[in-house]
Protein backbone atom coordinates (compact mmCIF):
# COMPACT_ATOMS: atom_id res chain seq x y z
CA UNK A 1 0.00 0.00 0.00
CA UNK A 2 1.19 3.59 -0.48
CA UNK A 3 1.90 5.25 2.86
CA UNK A 4 -0.24 8.25 3.74
CA UNK A 5 2.82 9.86 5.37
CA UNK A 6 6.45 9.65 4.28
CA UNK A 7 8.07 6.27 4.83
CA UNK A 8 10.62 7.86 7.17
CA UNK A 9 7.81 9.30 9.31
CA UNK A 10 5.96 5.96 9.39
CA UNK A 11 9.15 4.08 10.29
CA UNK A 12 9.84 6.51 13.14
CA UNK A 13 6.28 6.10 14.43
CA UNK A 14 6.70 2.32 14.44
CA UNK A 15 10.01 2.58 16.29
CA UNK A 16 8.50 4.88 18.90
CA UNK A 17 5.51 2.57 19.28
CA UNK A 18 7.94 -0.19 20.29
CA UNK A 19 9.71 1.91 22.94
CA UNK A 20 9.40 0.69 26.55
CA UNK A 21 7.10 2.74 28.79
CA UNK A 22 5.66 4.62 25.80
CA UNK A 23 1.90 4.25 25.59
CA UNK A 24 -0.55 6.43 23.64
CA UNK A 25 -0.41 9.34 26.09
CA UNK A 26 3.42 9.46 26.26
CA UNK A 27 3.62 9.02 22.48
CA UNK A 28 1.29 12.00 22.12
CA UNK A 29 3.41 14.09 24.51
CA UNK A 30 6.61 13.26 22.62
CA UNK A 31 5.02 14.08 19.28
CA UNK A 32 3.59 17.35 20.56
CA UNK A 33 7.12 18.43 21.53
CA UNK A 34 8.85 16.92 18.48
CA UNK A 35 6.28 16.88 15.62
CA UNK A 36 8.78 15.59 13.09
CA UNK A 37 9.12 12.07 14.51
CA UNK A 38 12.48 11.23 12.81
CA UNK A 39 13.99 13.99 15.01
CA UNK A 40 13.18 11.89 18.08
CA UNK A 41 15.83 9.35 17.06
CA UNK A 42 18.30 11.98 15.84
CA UNK A 43 18.26 13.78 19.21
CA UNK A 44 17.34 11.10 21.79
CA UNK A 45 19.03 12.76 24.76
CA UNK A 46 17.22 16.04 24.13
CA UNK A 47 13.89 14.18 23.93
CA UNK A 48 14.58 12.25 27.12
CA UNK A 49 15.50 15.35 29.09
CA UNK A 50 12.67 17.49 27.73
CA UNK A 51 10.02 14.94 28.78
CA UNK A 52 11.76 13.35 31.79
CA UNK A 53 11.53 9.91 30.19
CA UNK A 54 12.52 6.71 32.00
CA UNK A 55 16.11 5.48 31.63
CA UNK A 56 14.96 2.42 29.68
CA UNK A 57 13.08 4.63 27.24
CA UNK A 58 16.07 6.93 26.75
CA UNK A 59 18.34 3.97 26.10
CA UNK A 60 15.92 2.59 23.50
CA UNK A 61 15.64 5.95 21.68
CA UNK A 62 19.45 5.95 21.35
CA UNK A 63 19.51 2.36 20.06
CA UNK A 64 16.03 1.50 18.71
CA UNK A 65 15.14 -2.02 17.63
CA UNK A 66 14.36 -1.97 13.91
CA UNK A 67 13.32 -5.57 13.35
CA UNK A 68 9.57 -5.32 14.09
CA UNK A 69 9.26 -1.94 12.35
CA UNK A 70 10.82 -3.31 9.18
CA UNK A 71 8.63 -6.41 9.33
CA UNK A 72 5.53 -4.22 9.66
CA UNK A 73 6.62 -2.09 6.70
CA UNK A 74 6.97 -5.22 4.57
CA UNK A 75 3.56 -6.41 5.75
CA UNK A 76 2.00 -3.10 4.66
CA UNK A 77 3.29 -3.53 1.10
CA UNK A 78 0.60 -6.15 0.46
CA UNK A 79 -2.88 -5.25 -0.84
CA UNK A 80 -5.50 -4.11 1.70
CA UNK A 81 -2.97 -3.95 4.55
CA UNK A 82 -2.43 -0.52 6.06
CA UNK A 83 -0.38 1.25 8.68
CA UNK A 84 -2.57 4.17 9.64
CA UNK A 85 -1.27 7.12 11.67
CA UNK A 86 -3.39 9.54 13.62
CA UNK A 87 -2.43 12.30 11.16
CA UNK A 88 -3.93 10.42 8.20
CA UNK A 89 -7.29 11.47 6.75
CA UNK A 90 -8.45 7.85 6.77
CA UNK A 91 -7.95 7.58 10.55
CA UNK A 92 -11.39 7.12 12.20
CA UNK A 93 -12.75 10.50 13.26
CA UNK A 94 -14.56 9.26 16.36
CA UNK A 95 -11.54 7.36 17.65
CA UNK A 96 -9.31 10.39 17.11
CA UNK A 97 -11.42 12.32 19.64
CA UNK A 98 -10.70 10.09 22.66
CA UNK A 99 -8.03 11.29 25.07
CA UNK A 100 -5.74 8.28 24.58
CA UNK A 101 -6.34 7.59 20.89
CA UNK A 102 -3.91 5.06 19.38
CA UNK A 103 -1.12 6.88 17.53
CA UNK A 104 -0.83 3.97 15.07
CA UNK A 105 -3.37 1.46 13.75
CA UNK A 106 -2.61 -1.68 11.76
CA UNK A 107 -5.61 -2.41 9.52
CA UNK A 108 -6.29 -5.38 7.25
CA UNK A 109 -9.35 -5.13 5.00
CA UNK A 110 -11.73 -2.36 3.99
CA UNK A 111 -10.24 0.87 5.34
CA UNK A 112 -13.31 2.98 4.48
CA UNK A 113 -15.41 1.13 7.06
CA UNK A 114 -13.56 2.85 9.90
CA UNK A 115 -15.56 6.02 9.36
CA UNK A 116 -18.90 4.32 8.72
CA UNK A 117 -21.57 4.27 11.50
CA UNK A 118 -20.72 1.51 13.94
CA UNK A 119 -22.34 -0.16 16.94
CA UNK A 120 -20.14 -2.15 19.32
CA UNK A 121 -21.58 -5.46 20.43
CA UNK A 122 -19.71 -7.28 23.22
CA UNK A 123 -20.29 -9.69 26.08
CA UNK A 124 -19.14 -12.70 28.02
CA UNK A 125 -16.82 -15.40 26.70
CA UNK A 126 -18.75 -17.96 28.78
CA UNK A 127 -22.13 -17.26 27.19
CA UNK A 128 -25.49 -18.98 27.59
CA UNK A 129 -27.66 -20.13 24.70
CA UNK A 130 -29.87 -17.08 25.46
CA UNK A 131 -26.87 -14.75 25.09
CA UNK A 132 -25.62 -16.41 21.91
CA UNK A 133 -29.03 -16.18 20.27
CA UNK A 134 -29.45 -12.52 21.20
CA UNK A 135 -25.94 -11.54 20.10
CA UNK A 136 -26.34 -13.11 16.67
CA UNK A 137 -29.89 -11.82 16.17
CA UNK A 138 -29.11 -8.22 17.21
CA UNK A 139 -25.94 -8.17 15.08
CA UNK A 140 -27.85 -9.54 12.09
CA UNK A 141 -30.69 -7.03 12.44
CA UNK A 142 -28.42 -4.02 12.99
CA UNK A 143 -26.15 -5.02 10.10
CA UNK A 144 -29.18 -5.33 7.81
CA UNK A 145 -30.07 -1.76 8.76
CA UNK A 146 -26.64 -0.59 7.58
CA UNK A 147 -24.66 -0.41 10.82
CA UNK A 148 -21.18 -1.91 10.96
CA UNK A 149 -20.84 -4.33 13.90
CA UNK A 150 -17.66 -3.80 15.91
CA UNK A 151 -16.41 -6.34 18.45
CA UNK A 152 -13.28 -7.95 19.88
CA UNK A 153 -12.87 -11.32 18.08
CA UNK A 154 -13.07 -13.07 21.46
CA UNK A 155 -14.77 -16.36 22.19
CA UNK A 156 -18.44 -16.23 23.08
CA UNK A 157 -20.59 -13.15 22.46
CA UNK A 158 -17.97 -11.34 20.35
CA UNK A 159 -17.75 -14.22 17.87
CA UNK A 160 -21.54 -14.47 17.68
CA UNK A 161 -21.73 -10.74 16.91
CA UNK A 162 -19.23 -11.03 14.05
CA UNK A 163 -21.01 -14.11 12.70
CA UNK A 164 -24.42 -12.43 12.83
CA UNK A 165 -23.17 -9.49 10.79
CA UNK A 166 -21.57 -11.78 8.21
CA UNK A 167 -24.73 -13.89 7.95
CA UNK A 168 -26.69 -10.73 7.15
CA UNK A 169 -24.30 -9.82 4.36
CA UNK A 170 -23.24 -6.78 6.38
CA UNK A 171 -19.92 -5.40 7.58
CA UNK A 172 -18.05 -6.11 10.79
CA UNK A 173 -14.82 -4.87 12.38
CA UNK A 174 -12.67 -6.97 14.73
CA UNK A 175 -10.43 -5.09 17.17
CA UNK A 176 -7.57 -7.23 18.48
CA UNK A 177 -5.35 -6.96 21.57
CA UNK A 178 -2.42 -8.67 19.81
CA UNK A 179 -0.22 -7.82 16.86
CA UNK A 180 -1.99 -7.89 13.50
CA UNK A 181 0.00 -11.05 12.68
CA UNK A 182 -1.03 -12.87 15.89
CA UNK A 183 -4.69 -13.91 15.65
CA UNK A 184 -6.09 -14.75 19.09
CA UNK A 185 -7.68 -17.08 19.87
CA UNK A 186 -6.08 -19.29 17.23
CA UNK A 187 -9.42 -21.04 16.73
CA UNK A 188 -10.72 -17.78 15.20
CA UNK A 189 -8.16 -17.68 12.39
CA UNK A 190 -10.78 -18.62 9.78
CA UNK A 191 -13.24 -16.08 11.22
CA UNK A 192 -10.60 -13.35 11.19
CA UNK A 193 -9.84 -14.05 7.52
CA UNK A 194 -13.52 -13.83 6.63
CA UNK A 195 -13.88 -10.57 8.57
CA UNK A 196 -10.85 -9.10 6.74
CA UNK A 197 -12.43 -10.03 3.40
CA UNK A 198 -15.84 -8.53 4.19
CA UNK A 199 -14.92 -5.93 6.79
CA UNK A 200 -11.62 -5.29 8.53
CA UNK A 201 -9.39 -6.44 11.37
CA UNK A 202 -7.32 -3.89 13.29
CA UNK A 203 -5.05 -3.41 16.28
CA UNK A 204 -2.88 -0.77 17.91
CA UNK A 205 -0.34 -3.29 19.18
CA UNK A 206 3.11 -3.48 17.53
CA UNK A 207 3.82 -6.22 15.03
CA UNK A 208 4.45 -9.57 16.69
CA UNK A 209 2.77 -8.74 20.03
CA UNK A 210 1.50 -12.00 21.63
CA UNK A 211 -1.64 -12.28 23.79
CA UNK A 212 -1.30 -10.61 27.20
CA UNK A 213 -4.14 -9.98 29.64
CA UNK A 214 -2.88 -6.42 30.23
CA UNK A 215 -3.72 -5.45 26.65
CA UNK A 216 -7.38 -6.49 26.51
CA UNK A 217 -8.72 -3.48 28.49
CA UNK A 218 -6.73 -1.22 26.14
CA UNK A 219 -8.46 -2.89 23.20
CA UNK A 220 -11.86 -2.22 24.76
CA UNK A 221 -11.44 1.57 24.62
CA UNK A 222 -10.89 1.26 20.86
CA UNK A 223 -14.03 -0.84 20.41
CA UNK A 224 -16.14 1.84 22.12
CA UNK A 225 -14.17 4.72 20.63
CA UNK A 226 -14.94 3.62 17.07
CA UNK A 227 -18.66 3.29 17.77
CA UNK A 228 -21.72 5.46 18.31
CA UNK A 229 -22.87 3.15 21.08
CA UNK A 230 -22.12 -0.10 22.87
CA UNK A 231 -24.53 -3.00 23.36
CA UNK A 232 -23.64 -5.32 26.24
CA UNK A 233 -25.41 -8.60 25.53
CA UNK A 234 -24.41 -10.74 28.50
CA UNK A 235 -21.91 -9.99 31.26
CA UNK A 236 -21.02 -11.12 34.76
CA UNK A 237 -20.18 -8.55 37.43
CA UNK A 238 -16.43 -8.87 36.75
CA UNK A 239 -16.75 -9.11 32.97
CA UNK A 240 -14.38 -7.17 30.75
CA UNK A 241 -17.48 -5.98 28.92
CA UNK A 242 -18.18 -3.66 31.84
CA UNK A 243 -14.81 -2.05 31.13
CA UNK A 244 -16.03 -1.39 27.59
CA UNK A 245 -19.21 0.14 29.03
CA UNK A 246 -17.12 2.36 31.28
CA UNK A 247 -15.02 3.56 28.36
CA UNK A 248 -18.20 4.19 26.36
CA UNK A 249 -19.58 6.37 29.15
CA UNK A 250 -16.32 8.34 29.38
CA UNK A 251 -16.34 8.83 25.60
CA UNK A 252 -19.98 10.04 25.59
CA UNK A 253 -21.22 6.99 23.71
CA UNK A 254 -24.61 5.42 24.38
CA UNK A 255 -24.62 2.29 26.53
CA UNK A 256 -27.30 -0.33 25.84
CA UNK A 257 -27.89 -3.69 27.46
CA UNK A 258 -30.28 -6.62 27.27
CA UNK A 259 -31.98 -7.79 30.47
CA UNK A 260 -31.73 -11.44 31.47
CA UNK A 261 -32.78 -13.80 34.21
CA UNK A 262 -32.29 -12.54 37.76
CA UNK A 263 -30.92 -16.01 38.53
CA UNK A 264 -28.19 -15.96 35.87
CA UNK A 265 -24.68 -14.81 36.92
CA UNK A 266 -24.15 -13.71 33.32
CA UNK A 267 -27.01 -11.21 33.60
CA UNK A 268 -25.84 -9.53 36.79
CA UNK A 269 -23.39 -7.24 35.01
CA UNK A 270 -26.12 -6.16 32.59
CA UNK A 271 -28.53 -5.49 35.44
CA UNK A 272 -25.86 -3.46 37.24
CA UNK A 273 -25.52 -1.33 34.12
CA UNK A 274 -29.29 -0.84 33.98
CA UNK A 275 -29.29 0.36 37.59
CA UNK A 276 -26.51 2.77 36.67
CA UNK A 277 -28.44 4.29 33.78
CA UNK A 278 -27.76 2.15 30.71
CA UNK A 279 -30.64 1.89 28.24
CA UNK A 280 -32.65 -1.33 28.26
CA UNK A 281 -33.29 -2.73 24.78
CA UNK A 282 -35.55 -5.50 23.52
CA UNK A 283 -35.01 -5.08 19.78
CA UNK A 284 -32.62 -3.55 17.28
CA UNK A 285 -35.23 -0.85 16.67
CA UNK A 286 -34.78 0.39 20.26
CA UNK A 287 -31.11 1.10 19.47
CA UNK A 288 -31.81 2.73 16.11
CA UNK A 289 -34.34 5.11 17.66
CA UNK A 290 -31.81 6.26 20.27
CA UNK A 291 -29.00 6.65 17.74
CA UNK A 292 -31.08 8.26 14.98
CA UNK A 293 -29.80 11.86 15.44
CA UNK A 294 -26.19 10.65 15.61
CA UNK A 295 -26.62 8.39 12.59
CA UNK A 296 -28.12 11.20 10.53
CA UNK A 297 -25.27 13.53 11.47
CA UNK A 298 -22.59 10.99 10.58
CA UNK A 299 -24.20 10.12 7.25
CA UNK A 300 -24.25 13.85 6.40
CA UNK A 301 -20.52 14.06 7.10
CA UNK A 302 -21.00 15.94 10.35
CA UNK A 303 -19.40 15.04 13.67
CA UNK A 304 -22.04 12.78 15.24
CA UNK A 305 -21.13 12.91 18.94
CA UNK A 306 -22.68 15.94 20.66
CA UNK A 307 -20.89 17.64 23.50
CA UNK A 308 -22.02 16.03 26.71
CA UNK A 309 -24.30 18.27 28.71
CA UNK A 310 -24.99 17.06 32.21
CA UNK A 311 -26.74 18.88 34.97
CA UNK A 312 -24.70 18.78 38.14
CA UNK A 313 -25.62 15.70 40.17
CA UNK A 314 -26.94 16.15 43.65
CA UNK A 315 -25.79 14.08 46.60
CA UNK A 316 -29.37 14.09 47.84
CA UNK A 317 -30.40 11.58 45.15
CA UNK A 318 -27.68 9.10 46.13
CA UNK A 319 -28.38 6.40 48.65
CA UNK A 320 -26.37 6.64 51.87
CA UNK A 321 -23.81 3.89 51.01
CA UNK A 322 -22.96 5.64 47.74
CA UNK A 323 -22.60 9.00 49.47
CA UNK A 324 -20.27 7.45 52.01
CA UNK A 325 -18.12 5.85 49.32
CA UNK A 326 -18.03 9.11 47.32
CA UNK A 327 -16.69 10.89 50.40
CA UNK A 328 -13.71 8.52 50.34
CA UNK A 329 -12.78 9.57 46.76
CA UNK A 330 -10.31 12.45 46.44
CA UNK A 331 -10.12 15.21 43.84
CA UNK A 332 -6.87 13.59 42.69
CA UNK A 333 -6.77 9.98 41.43
CA UNK A 334 -7.55 7.48 44.19
CA UNK A 335 -6.77 3.81 43.55
CA UNK A 336 -9.48 1.22 44.03
CA UNK A 337 -7.36 -0.56 46.65
CA UNK A 338 -7.24 2.63 48.72
CA UNK A 339 -11.02 3.00 48.39
CA UNK A 340 -11.56 -0.60 49.51
CA UNK A 341 -9.37 0.03 52.55
CA UNK A 342 -11.06 3.33 53.40
CA UNK A 343 -14.61 2.08 52.96
CA UNK A 344 -14.11 -1.35 54.58
CA UNK A 345 -16.38 -2.78 51.85
CA UNK A 346 -15.84 -5.89 49.72
CA UNK A 347 -13.91 -5.38 46.49
CA UNK A 348 -16.89 -6.44 44.36
CA UNK A 349 -19.20 -3.96 46.09
CA UNK A 350 -16.75 -1.09 45.66
CA UNK A 351 -16.27 -1.89 41.95
CA UNK A 352 -19.99 -2.00 41.19
CA UNK A 353 -20.71 1.14 43.23
CA UNK A 354 -17.91 3.03 41.47
CA UNK A 355 -19.34 2.02 38.10
CA UNK A 356 -22.66 3.64 38.99
CA UNK A 357 -20.95 6.76 40.38
CA UNK A 358 -19.01 7.03 37.14
CA UNK A 359 -21.97 6.53 34.84
CA UNK A 360 -23.95 9.15 36.78
CA UNK A 361 -21.13 11.70 36.60
CA UNK A 362 -19.87 11.77 40.20
CA UNK A 363 -16.40 10.34 39.51
CA UNK A 364 -14.04 9.98 36.57
CA UNK A 365 -11.84 6.95 35.98
CA UNK A 366 -8.26 6.93 34.68
CA UNK A 367 -5.44 4.35 34.81
CA UNK A 368 -4.26 6.01 38.05
CA UNK A 369 -7.61 5.60 39.82
CA UNK A 370 -10.88 7.41 40.47
CA UNK A 371 -11.21 11.19 40.76
CA UNK A 372 -14.17 12.99 42.31
CA UNK A 373 -15.84 15.50 39.99
CA UNK A 374 -16.68 18.78 41.69
CA UNK A 375 -20.39 19.55 41.70
CA UNK A 376 -21.14 22.31 39.23
CA UNK A 377 -18.12 21.49 37.05
CA UNK A 378 -20.14 19.55 34.45
CA UNK A 379 -20.61 21.10 31.03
Amino acid sequence: MPFFQSEAFVRSALLLLDAPEVGPVTFQAIQARFPNLPDVFLHPQEVGQALSLEIGTRTYLSEPHHERAEEALRWAEKPDQFILLKEDEAYPILLKDISDAPPVLFVKGNLSLLNDPQIALVGSRQMTAYGAENARAFARDLAQKGLTITSGLALGIDAEAHQGALEAGGHTIAVMATGIDKIYPASHLKLAREIAQRGCVLTEMPFGTPPDKRFFPRRNRIISGLSLGVLIVEAALKSGSLITARFASEQNREVFTIPGSIHSPLSKGCHQLLKAGAKCVESAEDILIELKPWLEAQLKGQHPIPKKTISSPSLEVLEEPYQQLLEKVDYVPTSINVLIERSKLAAGSVSSMLLRLELEGYVRHSPEGYTKIALGSHS
